[in-house]
């Protein structure tokens, strides 16, 4: 891939939508000449919510650094203000259960997106899909696609009627229930975990605790995306109980926003087994009678971690 001049903004925290610089990934991005893009990301050895166990990343610190290489290409490179707000309506990845482990040097990610189509609606809106693949060191770690939209404010603002104002959608949302066992569901912290358990089988109602310091560093007025892929990881690990999986793949549809102020229902189906020894489980929330997103999860067995001389990371 033949790259030009290399852009590193100064703070990146505007064009990835964090607030706390610690929690972004990113550190450069470069423009191809064959309409390639270049990011680069550098995970650390222990990740505050991505690092699962002293051995291995969860898989969704590639998925949050993909998130942020979108949302920075779409800010610098096609110079979407700020102030456009962005949203995912598709989200597929798959990621290399070998490429998370924790003892892995280097830390660096680099990814390769590529766009199709750019469709810029009358009004201001854009409509953006992107392909990402990812490298860590010579290894293969994954790839991704994605559909996103940037709405400016005017049109986000109408779309979101009373929920618009971001400080009040906020300040409705429902307190967060107690979270459900954060061992069966791959997390050592209960604060971390985003489901909590109802009576019904393999049903859960969905955990956002705006509070969190990592889901919502900055106040959102809907659930975020990342906490509903989360939701789909978490529900899928906890309907195998009787299986140590880590899950690798996601294709997920996002049909309507997920309101901070109603509940949701999470639901597992049953677990469909491949001859490779994968398990897939789709995973639905709805919400007010309807569905907002659907996940199809899969789950491959757990490896052990590789031997390469560093010690595991301390979590």
């Amino acid at each position: 891939m033949s790259l030009g001049a290399a852009h590193p903004p100064l703070d990146l925290c505007p064009y990835v939508g964090k607030t706390d610089p610690t929690a972004v990934l990113l550190t450069r991005w470069s423009t191809g000449r064959d309409g390639t893009y270049a990011v680069t990301a550098e995970w650390p050895r222990v990740h505050r919510y991505y690092t699962l166990s002293p051995e291995r990343h969860g898989p969704h610190i590639f998925t949050e650094s993909v998130r942020q290489a979108l949302a920075l290409l779409a800010h610098t490179a096609f110079d979407v203000p700020t102030s456009y707000r962005l949203g995912w309506e598709q989200f597929t990845s798959t990621v290399q259960q070998d490429a998370l482990h924790t003892q892995l040097n280097p830390g660096t990610v680099n990814l390769a997106v590529t766009y199709g189509a750019i469709k810029r609606r009358r009004l201001g809106s854009l409509h953006l899909t992107a392909s990402v693949t990812a490298t860590r060191g010579e290894s293969h770690l994954g790839t991704a696609q994605v559909r996103y939209t940037a709405h400016p404010p005017t049109i986000y603002d109408r779309l979101r009627g009373r929920y618009a104002n971001v400080q009040d959608a906020c300040a409705r949302a429902l307190p967060a229930p107690p979270p459900m066992d954060a061992s069966l569901v791959s997390r050592l912290r209960s604060s971390d975990v985003v489901l909590t358990t109802t009576d019904a089988p393999r049903t859960w109602r969905l955990r956002a605790d705006t509070s969190h310091p990592f889901l919502f560093d900055h106040p959102h007025d809907h659930v975020p995306g990342m906490l509903l892929l989360e939701a789909s990881c978490q529900a899928a690990t906890a309907a195998l109980p009787a299986l140590r999986t880590v899950p690798v793949g996601f294709d997920a549809t996002f049909s309507h926003y997920v309101e901070l102020d109603q509940p949701c229902d999470v639901v597992a189906g049953e677990a469909t087994p491949s001859d490779q020894g994968q398990h897939q489980i789709q995973v639905t929330g709805t919400q007010n009678g309807k569905e907002a997103f659907s996940t199809t999860v899969t789950l491959d067995p757990i490896k052990a971690p590789p031997t390469c001389g560093f010690a595991p990371a301390v979590v």
